[in-house]
């Protein structure tokens, strides 16, 4: 693997409007971006911290994965976000090492990134994501 630090940390709210306060005003962060992922069902918003971001996930619609977690889990860890180099080929090795993928290929993610996610029956409970940023 071609891990080179912690893009984010998704966390699943019920409501950006009432979770970005907290984030801005107790913890002193700044949302530095809104947005809508209509294929994933959710609207994201995103605080840099050192070289990290968080990335706070509300369900667009009840039936989508972070609708579906909040009402099996509630509010909380969703994921935790890799950046990688090739992500096509890191995929693949992953398969070939016999790690169960959700997606075998990489898919649009929020703020352009490619990303992939790995299933968290391989990964010890742990939903993780890669992601890519295409020049």
């Amino acid at each position: 693997m071609n891990l080179s630090h912690i893009e984010h940390i998704g966390i699943a709210v019920k409501s950006l409007e009432e979770a970005i306060p907290f984030w801005e005003e107790k913890l002193g962060l700044k949302c530095y971006n809104i947005e809508e992922v209509k294929e994933q069902k959710v609207k994201t918003a995103f605080f840099m911290i050192g070289q990290s971001k968080i990335e706070l996930l509300e369900s667009t619609d009840p039936d989508g994965p972070i609708g579906k977690f909040i009402e099996k889990k509630g509010e909380g860890i969703h994921h935790l976000a890799f950046a990688v180099k090739g992500i096509e080929n890191q995929l693949e090795e992953l398969s070939e090492n016999g790690v169960q993928l959700i997606d075998h290929q990489p898919r649009k993610g929020a703020e352009g990134l490619d990303i992939a996610f790995l299933h968290p029956k391989a990964t010890h409970g742990v939903l993780i994501e890669l992601c890519e940023k295409k020049a």
